[in-house]
């Protein structure tokens, strides 16, 4: 617990305050050499959460509770940590990886194509864990077919995946066909196929799976890319009305705090056709761009 660790660095003649502990703790676990039971320190981590000190802002007014005799420490380092190499040992076979590599992709895509798998970067790429696929397509675990036109013969499924995609199959009739509303996703979301499974559509910008990024996507095509921070957008096609209705249900219901936008296209926002789109959904004019208050 962080008190254990506090006092382990104390004993060892190291610098034992918060700022210093945590940080040595979180070099530790981005190193992938510590581990905690919960996720709560995660969320306060990245929620950028700082613990209060008596006197600052937000502080609990009046006197200290009687009997409050321990100090739990910051949220960030809250939780029973823990060595990740007793976890570790002994190390599995390469049978044993390369399985359990497998079924994690299909868990995570569904449907697997060799395309996917290059873009994780599993080690050995496809050919690594097509053994695998082969043996427990033999055993039925999983179906091999032609699901994702354009992807190879080489595609591996879920059943419950090939199911689910056989009940969203767009017929030709319109009255089958009912309208879909606009995603937004993270650029790295498995979810998102574009540049990994499907190339990026052509534009003269370089989008890219980065961390930070978002996508918007309708109907399974890409509308538009929002670089990281949310301020610089590039457009795929014409119709900006699906991409800029996202960003309006992504900001009701609460996971962004804020929407600023200053380019479009590499010029700026006021300037781009998309901006008629934006001020009919509720973006109004701000000093750098077009605000969605």
């Amino acid at each position: 617990f962080w008190t254990d660790l506090v006092r382990a660095a104390s004993d060892a003649e190291q610098p034992y305050d918060d700022t210093s502990v945590l940080a040595a703790l979180w070099d530790l676990v981005w190193a992938g050499e510590v581990t905690n039971d919960s996720l709560a320190p995660v969320r306060s981590f990245i929620g950028g959460s700082r613990s209060r000190t008596a006197g600052g802002r937000g502080a609990a007014r009046g006197r200290p509770r009687p009997g409050r005799l321990t100090r739990l420490g910051p949220p960030a380092g809250a939780g029973r940590w823990s060595l990740v190499r007793a976890l570790t040992l002994p190390r599995p076979g390469a049978t044993v990886i390369a399985h359990a590599q497998a079924l994690q992709l299909l868990e995570r895509y569904g449907v697997l194509t060799r395309e996917s798998a290059l873009g994780e970067g599993v080690t050995g790429g496809f050919a690594g864990v097509y053994p695998v696929l082969n043996e427990l397509e033999a055993r039925g675990q999983v179906r091999r077919g032609y699901f994702v036109a354009g992807l190879g013969a080489a595609q591996f499924a879920l059943p419950g995946a090939v199911d689910r995609l056989r009940a969203e199959r767009i017929t030709d009739d319109p009255r089958a066909t009912v309208p879909s509303p606009a995603l937004v996703l993270a650029a790295t979301d498995p979810a998102q196929p574009f540049g990994a499974a499907l190339p990026w559509p052509e534009t003269a910008f370089r989008p890219a799976r980065a961390a930070g990024a978002h996508v918007v996507l309708h109907d399974g095509a890409l509308c538009a890319y929002f670089e990281r921070g949310g301020k610089s957008v590039v457009t795929f096609g014409t119709d900006h009305s699906a991409w800029a209705a996202a960003l309006v249900e992504r900001k009701v219901s609460g996971r962004v705090k804020r929407v600023e936008l200053t380019k479009i296209d590499g010029v700026p926002v006021r300037e781009h056709a998309a901006a008629a789109a934006l001020r009919a959904v509720g973006f109004v004019d701000s000093y750098r761009g077009l605000l969605l208050p």
